[in-house]
Formats: structure tokens, C-alpha cells, sequence
């Protein structure tokens, strides 16, 4: 079959070179950002040097702008935003840590009762011809990488938020220099997120499977195996970070919105609104340390899938390192194209104008699309033999090296397409949004789903075609591969929306205001194109992880037509279902909380609505961290406990129905959530724009059109921010507990039946 061309010793190299590269561009990228100071003092003169993209420009001279007391207010509220934020992320850890301990012990208990908790070597589950290491092993070594992926999503996910908080209000005193100058700090904050986490994730990642090797030796399908857990813990603390963080920013919100705007008819973000810093701090806990959670899930999840799958293939069997590592070598790839990428919104070119920056962070999808390409096909070429095998269900299927390419690529250009399909679903430029704005219901946003199903089915058929469920779990990678260019141009948008808050909250001048609010408008469109990478992702991790799972049970096939997996089916299809209707409860829950609060501020605190007297923030804060923390138990303990429940007393072919039915109608629910809160939001903002004749004939603010499009909206809110991003975690997470569980399940599972 032939060897790889880059040898083992240089695989095991540029791997961690490049996360550390990853770590260290990101580094670079916050010390540029601090330079931007939130300390009143005098602006040098740009004397030449370093004029591009620099810090060392004039102000532009508009009213108060040079006055020490803005600068020192903005300040005041990136400090009150970020305690709230911080205060918030470790309330919810503290919860999460909790469930973190019990949950690990519940995986060594169930696991290591699989051989009755025996040290002594066992027979391979897929070579009876050969010993493996025991089960007990596994227990532990499974408890360990869940506890290293669960940690590795929770410090991502801060740190992300942090550099978020950090760098709100330097995007808003940017802002005074030009939309260009506001561009690069949001911009350049984003990246720091998202290099940190890839790095992270593949550094960690590399770092525990050299370190399990020390102990598994040869027995490599051991070794993979154990190192599944480490999806299991980044996904499940996806879950309760998208779930809370997502409950916590829809109830700050609709707080503040309900009795600001429509109440009491003052602007949105004005500082005598109590629930205005818990609505910024919800922008950051939500929409940024919740989708690194989710992120970072699909890239531990689907790089566990592949490397189960090739463990026991001829990569595992023979021992080829180089190509086992694989897919950590295409995330490395990724890194390097993700960082050139970067320089192109930062340092190649500059922003000048409004109109230049939608399109600059849309050519940050295309350029890092087409240069991952030719990085995949490299990747290829070098760490792969030009032929081996796959295994597929018990077979073992003759793959090619360019077969794999074209898996990747598959995935990645699907990807691309469903990120800009689901731009012009939710994007007010767009005629879809614009006849939602024309009936005030759901429209075409509803047709939102039909392309990017069809993407992703196409993805599964190419790369189920040429290198069965280890082509579909590197096409998910393939998807994924850019995450840093990603997650860099989704957290820009909720630091250029603080941004635009902080300089309401800070009185600053209205051509100020209208530069972040062009920032923040470009943020709308690219959050909802990043919530289409991380849906779309979904599908595919998920699809392997469920064949990885089916062979680690030994199913020989699923049958729906038998009574036990279609009992299994339906009720699959009946989760999301259930679990959207208790995120949008508990959205619902936590907001009234918000809602009765602010009112009760704005009727018994003298001279609040007057501006001479402060509101009390922190209460609001206070409220729904509170809120969010409770109500986030309940959809997350339904998702965990779910294939336990079943594979316990049902057994594993009905829980690969649970498995299937969830997959296929979360994909659809999560897809059509997403965009209809979308179009339903923008459809909004387009009739209060009133920037073209159709907008003006449906508006103004106050008019049928206009309180139906705020009433879509209302719902539309917590559909998009925590049902729909929430689900992709539904899916993925089932599935990969399924997978860590499985020898648990195929030994002592399905008590029901053989009971009865």
C-alpha cells in the first residue's frame, strides 16, 4: 500500500508547532488590541510611521470627543460589563463543575463494570486474536480525556469572553478615528478567541493521546477509544454554556426591550435602562463563550470520530502514525491558512468606508475556503499512503489518498455554501427578509433549510461513497478546519453590538453611534452565517459519531422496520421538538423575572427616568445569571439523560433509533430556527430603517406592519439565540455519549427486554 511521504518523527512535529503558532498569533493579536488605552490622555500626532491600520492617528474632531470624562465612562461600563460577565461564567462553572465530578465518576463506574472491573488483559472487541488492554483501563483513561475536554471548552470559552469584554469599549474610542480603525480592534479581538481555541483544542488533544500511548503501547483501538470522552466533556459543557448563556441573553434582552423601547419609549441601550448592562453582558456569555463552546464540541467530536474509525483500520493495524494523525494534521493546516487569512482584514488591506466592511469579512470565509483547498490536498499528499483501507462495518473498504481529499474538500465548500445560503435567508438585502417584512410572518424564511440540507446530504453521499463513516467524520473536520477564521468573524459581532451600547450608555456624539451600528450590522449577517457552519457541522459529526457508534456496539445493521429500533426513531424525532419547547419556556421564565424588575426600578426609583439618579444594574445582572443558571437544568439533564435511560433499559438498537430520529428532525428544526429568528429580526430592522420606499410603506415605528414584525421578533429572539444553536448540541452530544458508553450498553443494556 505504500508509506506516507512526511515521516512520523515530522508529523509529531508540526503538529503542536502549529497550535503553539496558533497560541502565539493570537497573543500578538490582544497586545495589539491593548495598545488602544481606556485611560484619558493625550493622542500622539501620526508623524508617518506605522500610519497603516495603526493607533498613532488624530482624533476626528467632533463635539466632546476629546473630552476625558467619555473616555473615562466608557471604561466605567466595559468594567461593569465584563464583572457581569465574569460574574456570571463562574456562578455557572460552579454548577457545571458539579455535574463534571458526578459525571465522570458515573463513566469509570458504568465502564469499568463492562469486565466486572478486572485488571486483566482482555480480547480485542475487533481482533478476538489479539489482547488488549482492560476494560478497567478504559474506565479511567475515558474518565481522564472527559475531564481534559471538559476543562479545555470551559477555559476557551472564558478566555474568549474576557478578550470580548476586553475590547468592547476600545472598538467604540476606535470608532472616534474611523469605521476602518473600530473595524480592525473588533476584528482582531474576534481572532484572539478564535486562535485560542483551536490551538487549545488541538494541542490538549495531541498532548493526552501521547500521553495514553505511554501506557495503550500497541493496543491503538484502546487508546482511541478512551480518548473519545474528550468530545463527551468539550460537548457537554457546550450544552449547558449555549443553553444558559443563550437563556441569560434573551431574558436581558427582551427585559430590556419590552419596558425601554415599548414602555417607556426610550432608545435602545440608554444607561437609565436597568437591564441595559445585563443585555451587553448577555452578548458576550451567549452569543461568544456559547458558540466557543459549541465550536470547540464539533472539532473535539468530530476528530474522536475519525480517529476511532481509523484505529481500526489498516492506519491502526500496520501502526502508520502519520496517517492516524490525519485529521489533527488537517486542523494544524487550518491554523496556518486561518492566520494568513486574518492579515488580509487586518494588515493587507484597509477599511475605509461602511460599504467596505461586509464584503471584507465575507472574502474572510472565501480566502480561507480556497487556500484550505490546496492546504488539504498538500495534507493529502504528504501524510497519506496512496492507498489503505477503511474500516466500514465490519469490512474493510480500499480507499485512495485523493478520495479522502475530496471528503475534506466536500465538506469544507458545503460549508462555505451553507454559510452564505443562510446569509441570504437572514440578511435584509436580500428579497427573503424583505417579504417577511411584506406578509409579517414566516414567509420564504421558512424554505430556509431546503439548500443547506441538500449540501450536507450531498456531503454525506460524496463522503460516504469513497471512505465510508471516516469520510464523513473528516468531511465534518473539513467543515471545521477554518473554525479560527470563523469564530473570529462570529465574535466580532457581539463586541462591535457592546461597542455601539457603550457609546449610547457614554453620550457619544451620533456619527460615532452610526459607525459601530454599521459594525454591528455586518456582525448580524456573519453571526447567522456562523451559526450555519456550527449547524451544518452537527449533521456530519454526528452522522459519525452514530457510525462509530453502531460499530462499537456491534449492530450488524439498523432496521427500522424492527419494533425496537422504531420505537427508538420516533422518539428521537420527538426530542428536539421537546427540547426547544423548554429553552423557549425557560426563555420565556427568566424574561417575565427581567420584565417585572425593570418596571419596578422605573416606578419606585426617583429621578431614574429624568437621568439624575443611576439605575441598579447589578440586581438586573443578578437576575439573570439566576435565572439563566436554573432554568438551563432541566433541557440539559433531558439531552444527558436521555441515551442512558434507553440504552440501559431499552438496549442499543433502540437507542440508534433515538439516535437517528433526533438527527434528522434536530438538523431541520435547528436550521429553520436559526434562520426565521433571523429573517424575523431583520425584517424588523428593515421596516425601522425605512431606508428604501418598501421599508418606508411598511413602516414608520408604531405602525400594523411594525408591531407585527416586533411581535415575529419577540419570538424569532430566543429561536435563533437558544433554541436553534442550542440543538446542534442535542444532536451532537447524544451521539458521542452513546459512543462512550456503548460497551456498557452492548453488555449490560436493554433490562426491559430481557426481562419481558
Amino acid at each position: 500500500m505504500g508509506a506516507s511521504i512526511l515521516s512520523d518523527f515530522g508529523a509529531e512535529i508540526l503538529i503542536p508547532v502549529c497550535a503553539v503558532i496558533g497560541i502565539a498569533f493570537s497573543l500578538v493579536q490582544w497586545v495589539l488590541v491593548s495598545k488602544v488605552k481606556l485611560s484619558p490622555g493625550r493622542e500622539s500626532v501620526n508623524n508617518g510611521s506605522g500610519a497603516k491600520n495603526g493607533y498613532s492617528d488624530y482624533l476626528i474632531e467632533e463635539e466632546g470627543l476629546n473630552d476625558h470624562s467619555v473616555v473615562l465612562k466608557c471604561a466605567e461600563i466595559q468594567s461593569a460589563i465584563s464583572e457581569g460577565a465574569t460574574s456570571f461564567l463562574f456562578t455557572e462553572y460552579q454548577y457545571v463543575g458539579i455535574f463534571m465530578v458526578a459525571f465522570a465518576i458515573l463513566i469509570f463506574i458504568f465502564l469499568g463494570s463492562v469486565e466486572g472491573f478486572s485488571s486483566k488483559s482482555q480480547p480485542c472487541t475487533y481482533d478476538k486474536s489479539k489482547i488488549c488492554k482492560p476494560a478497567l483501563a478504559t474506565a479511567a483513561f475515558s474518565t481522564i480525556s472527559f475531564l481534559l475536554g471538559a476543562i479545555t471548552s470551559v477555559v476557551s470559552g472564558f478566555l474568549g469572553m474576557k478578550i470580548a469584554t476586553y475590547a468592547n469599549a476600545r472598538t467604540t474610542l476606535e470608532a472616534r478615528k474611523g469605521v476602518g480603525k473600530a473595524f480592525i480592534t473588533a476584528f482582531r479581538s474576534g481572532a484572539v478567541m478564535g486562535f485560542l481555541l483551536a490551538a487549545n483544542g488541538l494541542l490538549v488533544l495531541y498532548i493526552a493521546i501521547n500521553l495514553f500511548k505511554l501506557y495503550y503501547g500497541d493496543d491503538w483501538s484502546g487508546l482511541f477509544e478512551a480518548i473519545t470522552g474528550y468530545g463527551l466533556g468539550g460537548s457537554s459543557m457546550a450544552l449547558f454554556g449555549r443553553v444558559g448563556g443563550g437563556i441569560y441573553t434573551k431574558a436581558a434582552d427582551v427585559g430590556a426591550d419590552l419596558v425601554g423601547k415599548v414602555e417607556r419609549n426610550i432608545p435602545e441601550d440608554d444607561p437609565r435602562n436597568p437591564a441595559v448592562i445585563a443585555d451587553n453582558v448577555g452578548d458576550n456569555v451567549g452569543d461568544i463563550a456559547g458558540m466557543g463552546f459549541d465550536l470547540f464540541g464539533s472539532y473535539a467530536e468530530s476528530s474522536c470520530a475519525a480517529l476511532v474509525v481509523a484505529s481500526i483500520s489498516s492506519f491502526g493495524i500496520n501502526h502508520e502514525l502519520t496517517p492516524m494523525l490525519y485529521p489533527l494534521i488537517i486542523s494544524s493546516v487550518g491554523i496556518i491558512v486561518c492566520l494568513i487569512t486574518t492579515l488580509f482584514a487586518t494588515d493587507f488591506f484597509e477599511i475605509k468606508a461602511v460599504k467596505e466592511i461586509e464584503p471584507s469579512l465575507k472574502w474572510q470565509l472565501i480566502i480561507s475556503t480556497a487556500l484550505m483547498t490546496n492546504g488539504i490536498g498538500i495534507v493529502s499528499w504528504i501524510a497519506l499512503p496512496s492507498s489503505f483501507t477503511i474500516f466500514n462495518f465490519g469490512d474493510q473498504k480500499a480507499v485512495k489518498n485523493w478520495q479522502l481529499f475530496l471528503c475534506v474538500a466536500v465538506g469544507l465548500w458545503a460549508g462555505l455554501i451553507i454559510g452564505f445560503v443562510t446569509e441570504y435567508y437572514t440578511s435584509n438585502a436580500y428579497s427573503p427578509v424583505q417579504d417577511v417584512a411584506d406578509s409579517c410572518r414566516t414567509g420564504a424564511a421558512t424554505n430556509s433549510c431546503i439548500i443547506p440540507i441538500f449540501a450536507i446530504a450531498i456531503s454525506i453521499f460524496v463522503s460516504f461513497s469513497f471512505a465510508a463513516m471516516y469520510g464523513i467524520a473528516v468531511a465534518a473536520l473539513g467543515m471545521l478546519s477554518t473554525i479560527a477564521t470563523g469564530l473570529a468573524i462570529d465574535a466580532y459581532g457581539p463586541i462591535s453590538d457592546n461597542a455601539g451600547g457603550i457609546a449610547e450608555m457614554a453620550g457619544m456624539s451620533h456619527r460615532i453611534r452610526e459607525r459601530t451600528d454599521a459594525l454591528d450590522a455586518a456582525g448580524n449577517t456573519t453571526a447567522a452565517i456562523g451559526k450555519g457552519f456550527a449547524i451544518g457541522s452537527a449533521a456530519l459529526v454526528s452522522l459519525a459519531l452514530f457510525g462509530a457508534f453502531v460499530s462499537r456496539a456491534a449492530i450488524s445493521t439498523v432496521d427500522v422496520l424492527t419494533p425496537k429500533v422504531f420505537i427508538g426513531l420516533l422518539v428521537g424525532a420527538m426530542l428536539p421538538y421537546w427540547f426547544s419547547a423548554m429553552t423557549m419556556k425557560s426563555v420565556g421564565s427568566a424574561a417575565l423575572k427581567m420584565v417585572e424588575e425593570v418596571r419596578r426600578q422605573f416606578n419606585t426609583i426617583p429621578g431614574l427616568m429624568e437621568g439624575t439618579t443611576k439605575p441598579d444594574y447589578a440586581t438586573c445582572v443578578k437576575i439573570s445569571t439566576d435565572a439563566s443558571i436554573k432554568e438551563m437544568i432541566p433541557p440539559g439533564a433531558l439531552v444527558m439523560l436521555t441515551p442512558l435511560v434507553v440504552g440501559i433499559f431499552f438496549g442499543v438498537e433502540t437507542l440508534s433509533g433515538v439516535l437517528a430520529g433526533s438527527l434528522v428532525s434536530g438538523v431541520q428544526i435547528a436550521i429553520s430556527a436559526s434562520n426565521t429568528g433571523g429573517a424575523w429580526d431583520n425584517a424588523k430592522k428593515y421596516i425601522e430603517a425605512g431606508a428604501s420606499p418598501h421599508a418606508k410603506s411598511l413602516g414608520p415605528k408604531g405602525s400594523d406592519p411594525h408591531k407585527a414584525a416586533v411581535i415575529g421578533d419577540t419570538i424569532g429572539d430566543p429561536l435563533k439565540d437558544t433554541s436553534g444553536p442550542s440543538l446542534n448540541i442535542l444532536i451532537k452530544l447524544m451521539a458521542v455519549e452513546s459512543l462512550v458508553f456503548a460497551p456498557f450498553f452492548a453488555t449490560h443494556g436493554g433490562l426491559l427486554f430481557k426481562l419481558f
